[in-house]
C-alpha cells in the first residue's frame, strides 16, 4: 500500500509504472527494472521500502565487485 495519495513534491497524481533505475557502485553501474509510483505531473518516483533495500544490496555488491550473478550488457568507456 502506498503511503501517499498524491505526489509529496507537487501534489500530482501517482500511477504505478515499471521504470529503469541506474545504480552506481565503485566503478560499476547496474540497470534494473522495478515498479515505482510515478507522478504524472513532475515525474517524481516513489519506491517501496523493499525496492530501496534491494538498491542498497546491489550497490554494495557493485562496490565489492561481486558481480558474478549480474548479466553483462556491454562495456562503458570514458573519452577524454
Amino acid at each position: 500500500m502506498n503511503p501517499f495519495d498524491k505526489c509529496p513534491v507537487c501534489g500530482g497524481e501517482l500511477v504505478e509504472k515499471e521504470v529503469e533505475k541506474l545504480l552506481k557502485g565503485g566503478i560499476h553501474t547496474a540497470v534494473l527494472k522495478v515498479h515505482a509510483d510515478v507522478c504524472l505531473r513532475c515525474g517524481e518516483r516513489l519506491y517501496s521500502v523493499e525496492t530501496v533495500r534491494r538498491f542498497e544490496q546491489i550497490r554494495q555488491k557493485l562496490e565489492r565487485q561481486d558481480t558474478a550473478e549480474f548479466q553483462p550488457l556491454g562495456q562503458t568507456f570514458q573519452v577524454a
